[in-house]
């Protein structure tokens, strides 16, 4: 084999090798591993090297033994490895039976970690509740539109570095704990209003090593938009608020077979709420005031976008971020908007 071939087949196998590590702590879609790659590799090499190479990228990485994926998921993750290593007749791989020992009839719990890995390094790993509504809340899970959100600020770190940010909604905490460790701003107030989901919430902070003596400085503080006042809101000092789905926090849900379905009567408070926080300059200015939402039903997305006409608050739609960092439904409608009055 030519050099320049051979340099080729081992940037692909690098890079396959990071999408099955990236996906496998996001706790992916299993079809959507890339299989084919490793079935082709296992008939033209009849080794299981490349099998070996995945293992210790997933299941037998160090962030698995601290942070480790559902249980169940790991059994079907192993159990999909191992029937494409017996189907190509390669050598058996003990480690690979071994790592299936381990989870075979461990305990599943309803609960468990979910790793986002970072480009510059390192990874927001989160506990995250494997029912999409507990406690009749959908704040346990990370949503698509809080991945894209920090997505974008991964892109846009200028609009961080150095600030006061405040996130509403902040769920389980993906965009702010991944906000925190790459853009470098100089206070984080994570807040919800859910006393299950701040409990989850401090528990992740912490679990990513952030607090009020780190740098940045964060807290996580109980927000509830129905009540807090303009002067609460000076006090805290924003320069930039972000959201990720807010219009679907802090509301009742209903489940209808798979739907969610979402009380679109909160377009009102949160309106009101935005229109405050427009209202409630800092030493820099006006904030900067970003929400990206999963558009779900047009009809309910321009009914808030209405209550903010209403509120004299306008909007200008910011371009999608380029690079694809997290694993996530990329055919979900998902928009990031900039407020303005």
């Amino acid at each position: 084999m030519a050099l320049s071939e051979r340099s080729s087949v081992q940037g692909s196998v690098k890079e396959v090798l990071r999408e099955f590590q990236v996906s496998f702590f996001a706790l992916t879609r299993l079809p959507s591993f890339p299989w084919t790659f490793v079935e082709k590799d296992l008939q033209s090499s009849g080794s299981s090297e490349l099998i070996s190479q995945v293992l210790k990228q997933t299941c037998l990485h160090p962030l698995c033994r601290k942070f480790p994926p559902s249980v169940r998921y790991r059994r079907l993750f192993l159990s999909q490895l191992i029937r494409r290593l017996e189907a190509s007749g390669c050598e058996p791989l003990d480690e690979l039976y071994d790592a299936l020992a381990e989870v075979v009839g461990a305990e599943e719990t309803m609960e468990c970690y979910k790793s986002y890995l970072l480009p510059a390094g390192g990874a927001v790993s989160l506990m995250e509740n494997i029912a999409l509504i507990s406690e009749g809340t959908t704040g346990l899970v990370t949503w698509e539109a809080a991945l894209y959100l920090a997505e974008w600020a991964l892109e846009n770190q200028q609009v961080f570095t150095g600030r006061t940010v405040l996130e509403l909604g902040s769920g389980a905490g993906l965009t702010g704990i991944a906000v925190c460790r790459s853009c470098s701003p100089k206070r984080f107030i994570f807040s919800d209003c859910h006393s299950t989901v701040l409990q989850k919430l401090r528990d992740n902070v912490r679990l990513n090593g952030l607090s009020e003596q780190t740098t940045p400085a964060v807290s996580v503080e109980k927000l509830d938009w129905t009540a807090i006042s303009e002067e609460e809101l000076r006090e805290i000092g924003a320069d930039v608020i972000i959201a990720a789905d807010l219009e679907l926090k802090q509301i009742p849900v209903v489940c209808r077979g798979a739907d969610v379905v979402y009380d679109p009567d909160i377009a009102g408070s949160l309106a009101k709420l935005l229109s405050i926080v427009l209202r409630c300059s800092s030493a820099e200015g006006l904030p900067q005031v970003f929400i990206c939402s999963t558009i779900r039903n047009l009809e309910t997305y321009g009914g808030f976008k209405q209550q903010l006409e209403a509120e004299g608050v306008g909007h200008e739609v910011i371009p999608a971020p380029v690079n694809h960092v997290f694993p996530y439904n990329r055919q979900s409608a998902i928009e990031l908007i900039k407020l303005r009055r």
